[in-house]
């Protein structure tokens, strides 16, 4: 059995050079997630993993800063594929929640009532529309996406060489692609209808999945910082040993351990469903998102001017950490939807209940 190993040390690599199918490649292969040191390899989860091993991959991803779509692929897609009944494709996969999209039934039924395309003979699909932002598009297997048909909610999978891709990153410089869709056709063997639970549930997925990453981006700040101000001099003494460097360390990893109990906090519950998993990743979130500003300025203010360099690890973590926070709903949105299913008499039963 091969075991294929990702030196995160490295700069930040272009999708273009660097081949992420590999990766993720063949079926009897364990890809790791590793700082060149064999026992702190992390193991690829299989798809019918717990939610707790997937985030825990997920974080360790976002604390290595992998390149490449590590948490989209088993966190979001494969459960996806898996709830939908759908065959997992092997190599990385990415997602697309477009209830934007035209969609309509490429075979109508001749006895449909309405326009055309509302009702079709089978499930094959006419697509229209542009799915923006995709995570790491250029280096997928295959995407899936999540869309509106005149029945209901779909869920089918396409690859990014049927669609014309218009490249794009965010701020660390990961993909983030365009796929413009002219009327595609869909086979009915790719396409399942879905309920509105899979919907949300994918939204809810999306979401930790981005939490996950960030909890992991946070420890990494953490581990630099804490190395960074044991290392450096001033006066004679180590940094870390002035009575202001102290207090901001330990609410830099305050901040982090919040992120991560949360998200941890959020593992059972999505397992379970229902209310309980809305509140928990709605929360998981808002805290991780809301927490990447303190975390970010904590960790620049004690590296000092160095900490801005492409030369200096740290930028791999918090250029991370600013775009994952508006990624999949910032704090304000989640926020908003984490009161939205509370009242009074809901609010204290849902905060004690047992996971």
């Amino acid at each position: 059995m091969n075991t294929h190993t990702i030196d995160t040390n490295a700069p930040v690599i272009p999708a273009d050079d660097y081949n992420t199918t590999t990766f993720f490649a063949d079926p009897d292969t364990i890809a790791v997630v590793t700082n060149t040191t064999t026992p702190d390899a992390v193991a690829l989860p299989s798809p019918d993993a717990s939610t707790a091993e997937l985030l825990a991959a997920a974080q360790e991803s976002g604390r290595r800063a992998v390149p490449g779509p590590f948490a989209e692929t088993v966190l979001v897609a494969r459960p996806l594929l898996h709830r939908a009944r759908l065959p997992v494709p092997d190599g990385p996969l990415s997602y697309a929640i477009a209830p934007e999209l035209t969609v309509h039934y490429a075979h109508p039924a001749a006895s449909a009532v309405g326009s055309a395309g509302c009702s079709g003979e089978d499930d094959t699909l006419l697509v229209t529309g542009v799915l923006r932002r995709v995570p790491w598009a250029r280096a997928a297997t295959a995407v899936v996406v999540l869309a509106t048909a005149p029945s209901g909610p779909v869920l089918f999978t396409l690859t990014p060489d049927q669609a014309a891709l218009t490249p794009g990153t965010n701020l660390a410089e990961e993909p983030r692609d365009d796929l413009h869709l002219t009327a595609l056709e869909i086979p009915a063997s790719q396409v399942r209808r879905i309920t509105l639970e899979l919907l949300d549930e994918a939204r809810l997925r999306a979401a930790l999945a981005r939490a996950a990453l960030i909890a992991g981006a946070a420890e990494r700040c953490v581990d630099l910082t804490v190395a960074h101000t044991s290392a450096r001099t001033q006066f004679g003494r180590p940094l870390s040993r002035f009575q202001a460097v102290k207090q901001e360390e330990a609410q830099l990893i305050e901040e982090a351990a919040l992120v991560r109990a949360a998200v941890q906090a959020a593992a059972v519950p999505l397992d379970s469903g229902g209310t309980a998993a809305y509140v928990a990743v709605a929360a998981a979130k808002t805290q991780a998102s809301a927490s990447v500003t303190e975390i970010t300025r904590i960790a620049h203010q004690l590296h000092g001017a160095i900490g801005i360099t492409r030369l200096n690890p740290l930028h791999l973590a918090t250029t991370r950490l600013w775009s994952w926070r508006d990624e999949d709903g910032d704090e304000t949105y989640w926020a908003h939807r984490l009161a939205r299913p509370l009242t009074a008499t809901a609010l204290w039963p849902t905060l004690t209940a047992t996971p």
